[in-house]
């Protein structure tokens, strides 16, 4: 059964990954029309965004790589950006 929920209720949500880590939480979300395209995440304390960007402030999590809602928003791990790839990839050319 689908749930309806209002978009205000989800503003500073805790944000895991379906690993289980700790992703940031809601600053606020992209909605065009009755649309949701994404999801502002801020990066907080302890957060393992604030691990991996520094001092930004956040990232767009795209809708789609949302998994579910409720009291808090779990998305997939495939939205952790990836900084550590790009050198990586670099090194075995």
């Amino acid at each position: 059964m689908l749930k309806m929920k209002k978009i205000s209720t989800t503003y500073d949500l805790k944000v895991f990954t379906d690993s289980g880590d700790y992703f940031g939480d809601v600053e606020d979300s992209i909605v065009a029309g009755n649309r949701v395209f994404g999801w502002k995440i801020k990066s907080t304390k302890n957060s393992f965004l604030s691990r991996i960007l520094g001092s930004a402030k956040g990232v767009i999590v795209p809708h789609q790589l949302v998994k579910a809602v409720g009291d808090i928003l779990i998305i997939s791990k495939t939205a952790i950006p990836n900084s550590g790839s790009v050198e990586a990839d670099d090194s075995v050319e």
